[in-house]
């Protein structure tokens, strides 16, 4: 060949090496009719051997003449063309029959390097022998060589049928193979493996290599992952469950039985009860969970010296992790008689159903027979069941209509908004069709993340009635719930449309999710079918912007919510809002969007703060005769 790799004349064994005639090869540089992956052996083979003009030798891979492969010793030296002297390269293979050995041995530092094993099993002698590779490896073979049928003995009996296509496969190569493998000291492996089948040199023996990679540490992951997903959406359910069952009671027994079936599993608690103060004294009811007589708590006052009517009494919730802390917190006065006797793990959570300083209902109580510490988004999340609990039950209390109770607890579902953010300012507002007459599943709302970003959602749940409300609540209380673990927005996107889809979700509900970082006013997002986002400017210049995303949520089931970035520029805004702000019968989207942008956008150019921004959209979008209940949510990079 020449000095950079073309075939200038090949005998008919290198061409049948090659797996083509002679005129097919010749004028062809040499690496590009070699398997992928072997270009840069041969041109560094070439180049050493030109520029050099010393021997080189390397183990090269050649298609071959039938299905396997052939691995030769290939030796390369600089000749002289004895017609015209051009310098050239000769290349021929080596008969390498006495040393097999060193033909495997790119393989073996190939699959060191990517941290795989390597091992070459003997169709003739029907064994396996270890070559080496990743050293963790090593301990599968604790001898050299192994028979077939002790191989087979090691690897679990539904997986053998698996072994056998890896070693009887007549293909090139295999497909990858999971099987379970048992060791001498360490237990079952998970391994994933291929087989490749090769020929030793050229007319040498044909043998099988199996590719082994030890996926026993990624498929207890894996198991781990998928338990903490379970419980995950288990969780996500049982709130989502609790909050629809409670905002439905019309009720006080209602109210009742949503405390007592629902709280202690949402929890992960033995056993519920319910304080209600009736004439300043409280009246209790409980589940059979509850380890204490409940009569001994009935005609407490508000100023006895214990747990519950403090809770009730100060809107102060008291998480007590087991007996001995409770005993030094109420030294005067035991929740009930014989308090002392009860395990020392046994563990009490009492929240308000009423904050500070409004008229105290009673408390929620959740019992553990064992220790417990309440986490922060627990204690948070249980001081939100019980203000819903509280609010149904003031509602119930007032004997208010049931589309009136659905409707408060619809705005007792819409969060309040984290003040005093580094660099933001966030504002929201909300406003019901039809003048509050009907019921609608428009939400927003904006959280601080553990890492200091600002979660920010908006979404419209389908219908106008108490389900749409129940609905809006299930799907505002999972996300937030799912966003304390995953804070990807594309992540809790999922999330939520898989517990719809596992919940056979009656409604679907539209989306956009976006996290932003107060430093630098990177936005990430996604969008679940949701109208397109309004990014207003100080020079008085908008533009709209579409979130890449998916389908709404709770319809298709495994649907993908891509994300993308972008960066919210200083004294800019971003708008949310629902579809009622830019949609009605007079006005279509593309124009509603297009004045809600202008709107935002002179008020950004004039200087108002976030919170008059969002007045200005809302007075707008109220003004025509809309249909839809409206919700506006803008954040402002200061």
């Amino acid at each position: 060949m020449t000095l950079d790799g073309a075939i200038r004349n090949l005998n008919a064994a290198m061409a049948r090496a090659l797996g083509r005639s002679v005129e097919q090869c010749v004028g062809r540089r040499f690496g590009v009719l070699l398997p992928a992956g072997q270009l840069t052996a041969v041109e560094s083979l070439v180049a050493h051997a030109a520029t050099t003009k010393t021997v080189a030798m390397r183990v090269l891979e050649f298609p071959g003449p039938g299905t396997p492969p052939v691995v030769c010793l290939v030796e390369a030296r600089t000749v002289n063309d004895p017609v015209g002297g051009e310098l050239l390269v000769w290349v021929h293979s080596l008969d390498a029959g006495n040393d097999l050995g060193g033909l495997v041995i790119p393989f073996r530092l190939a699959a060191e390097a990517a941290n795989l094993g390597l091992c070459m099993y003997s169709p003739q002698e029907r064994e396996l022998e270890w070559l080496g590779g990743a050293p963790t490896l090593a301990a599968l073979f604790p001898q050299a060589s192994m028979s077939l049928s002790e191989v087979v003995r090691r690897v679990h009996p539904d997986d053998r049928g698996g072994l056998r296509r890896l070693v009887t496969s007549t293909a090139a190569r295999s497909p990858w193979i999971r099987l379970r493998f048992l060791t001498e000291r360490d237990g079952c492996h998970h391994l994933i493996c291929q087989a490749r089948r090769i020929m030793l040199g050229y007319d040498g023996p044909e043998r099988v290599f199996g590719v082994i990679c030890d996926d026993t540490k990624g498929q207890a992951r894996r198991r781990r992952a998928l338990v903490a997903l379970s419980a995950e959406r288990q969780r996500a359910a049982e709130i989502a469950a609790f909050s629809s069952a409670v905002m439905t009671a019309v009720t006080e027994q209602e109210v009742q039985q949503v405390v007592l079936t629902r709280l202690a599993a949402t929890f992960g608690g033995t056993g519920a009860a319910l304080a209600l103060v009736t004439k300043g004294r409280l009246r209790v009811s409980s589940d059979a969970g509850v380890p204490m007589p409940v009569a001994a708590l009935h005609g407490l006052p508000l100023d006895a010296p214990s747990a519950l009517p403090y809770v009730i009494r100060t809107g102060e919730p008291q998480f007590i992790p087991n007996r001995e802390d409770y005993i030094r917190r109420w030294p005067h006065g035991a929740m009930v008689p014989h308090f002392d006797q009860l395990d020392s793990g046994y563990a009490i959570s009492i929240t308000s159903l009423s904050p500070a300083g409004d008229q105290p209902l009673g408390a929620c109580l959740v019992t553990y027979d064992s220790e417990h510490h309440s986490s922060p988004d627990e204690r948070a999340l249980m001081g939100t069941l019980a203000d819903l609990a509280g609010q149904a039950l003031k509602r119930v209390r007032l004997q208010e209509a049931r589309v009136e109770l659905a409707t408060a607890l619809q705005q007792t579902m819409l969060p309040t908004l984290p003040e005093h953010l580094p660099g933001l300012e966030v504002a929201a507002r909300y406003q019901p069709s039809r003048d509050g007459l009907d019921i609608g599943g428009d939400w927003y709302d904006a959280f601080v993340m553990p890492d200091g970003a600002i979660a920010l959602e908006i979404g419209d749940t389908q219908g106008h009635d108490v389900n749409a409300a129940a609905a809006m609540g299930q799907v505002r209380a999972s996300m937030r719930a799912i966003a304390a673990r995953e804070p990807d927005p594309a992540t809790v996107l999922t999330r939520t449309n898989e517990l719809l889809v596992a919940m056979d979700s009656a409604r679907f509900a539209s989306c956009t999710m976006l996290h932003i970082d107060p430093v630098d006013g990177r936005v990430t997002g996604a969008s679940a079918g949701h109208v397109p986002l309004l990014y207003a400017r100080n020079d008085g210049s908008h533009s709209i912007r579409e979130i890449s995303g998916g389908p709404v949520l709770g319809v298709l089931p495994d649907a993908d919510y891509p994300e993308e970035t972008f960066t919210l520029d200083k004294d800019a805004a971003l708008v949310m809002v629902t579809d009622g702000v830019v949609e009605g019968p007079a006005l279509t989207l593309d124009d509603g969007l297009e004045r809600a942008g202008t709107l935002a956008a002179q008020a950004v150019h004039d200087g108002l703060n976030a919170e008059e921004t969002a007045d200005r959209i809302l007075d707008a979008a109220v003004s025509v005769d809309h249909l839809d209940d409206v919700a506006v949510l803008i954040i402002r990079r200061t």
